[in-house]
């Protein structure tokens, strides 16, 4: 028997019809067809699935549709806002955190849910903060300059009203 749910995904309100067993990652990329968040291993060890549920960073493989009723949800799409990029993914490109880039839309989402619970973390603290999420191209180092990177420009965008 389907389910009706509402969700908020990127701003926009969602009203569908499914089944209790559809996962989130699944809602997001075939109903919604927002494909930027990735399926990776669909056990929740990967991260590219990573999105913001309510504000707090989530592991959509882990969770049914039916469960996110009525959440505010931002993926990967929803970063950027008026066509400027969120800090985070501005430090990927200029850092060059990513390489194959299928981690890449789970871990900016990750960092963003660093970065708001601390807007200034050590090294320590942010690669304890992406410890959920797997990358098998980078070695991190530039992945963590990404974060550092994006850290410094809210810092800087903060001091300044931008």
């Amino acid at each position: 028997m389907k389910k009706q749910i509402t969700l908020d995904v990127n701003g926009i309100s969602h009203h569908s019809e499914v089944e209790p067993r559809l996962l989130l990652v699944h809602y997001i990329r075939d109903v919604l067809g927002l494909t930027g968040t990735h399926i990776g291993c669909e056990t929740s060890i990967c991260g590219a699935c990573t999105i913001i549920l309510d504000e707090q960073s989530v592991k959509s493989c882990t969770m049914f549709a039916v469960q996110a009723d009525g959440a505010k949800v931002t993926t990967i799409e929803g970063m950027a806002v008026s066509g400027d990029l969120h800090p985070v993914q501005e430090g990927f490109w200029e850092k060059h955190g990513l390489q194959c880039g299928y981690c890449t839309p789970g871990m900016i989402m990750a960092a963003a849910q660093v970065l708001d619970r601390n807007p200034d973390p050590t090294e320590d603290e942010i690669r304890h903060g992406l410890e959920g999420n797997l990358c098998r191209c980078t070695g991190y180092q530039h992945i963590v300059e990404a974060v550092q990177y994006a850290a410094q420009k809210m810092k800087d965008q903060a001091a300044t009203g931008d």
